[in-house]
């Protein structure tokens, strides 16, 4: 069976004791993180930040980075091996509604509710890491 690597970048924007949390384009019981692929010559975090201005609609600055999170999927028959490189940000400005066409929906959900509701285990232990530096989040 036939292998490929996919490496993507993504965020966890934190304002208020809130986190960005998404819904992906035709998955509406799915909530993630913003995150995806890089351009050509794009560094990890030029992407990290592109991806979160696309699918969020709002401008954030890196914090620093939190960690990775590796899975397994499978696309046309073939497994996937992913690595996704998520950092923490700081919310600068911008309206939630500014999303792009990959994100059905975009809200504000405070981190101890995103900890527990995220869709993905790997994602609520960002959002683990990114409490972890906001104590006066918690």
């Amino acid at each position: 069976m036939s292998i490929e690597r996919e490496r993507s970048y993504g965020g966890v924007v934190v304002r208020d004791g809130e986190v960005l949390v998404i819904t992906p384009a035709g998955r509406p019981s799915v909530r993630t993180l913003p995150k995806g692929g890089a351009n050509a010559g794009e560094s990890e975090e030029a992407t990290a930040t592109r991806e979160v201005r696309e699918e969020t609609g709002v401008d954030a600055r890196v914090v620093e980075r939190l960690g990775d999170v590796e899975y397994w999927y499978r696309r046309r028959g073939v497994r996937v091996f992913k690595t996704v490189a998520f950092y923490l940000f700081e919310y600068l400005a911008g309206d939630t509604a500014d999303h792009d066409h990959e994100v059905d929906d975009v809200r504000w959900m405070p981190l101890q509710q995103a900890r527990a509701e995220l869709s993905y285990p790997g994602e609520r232990e960002m959002i683990e890491r990114a409490l972890s530096k906001h104590h006066d989040d918690r």
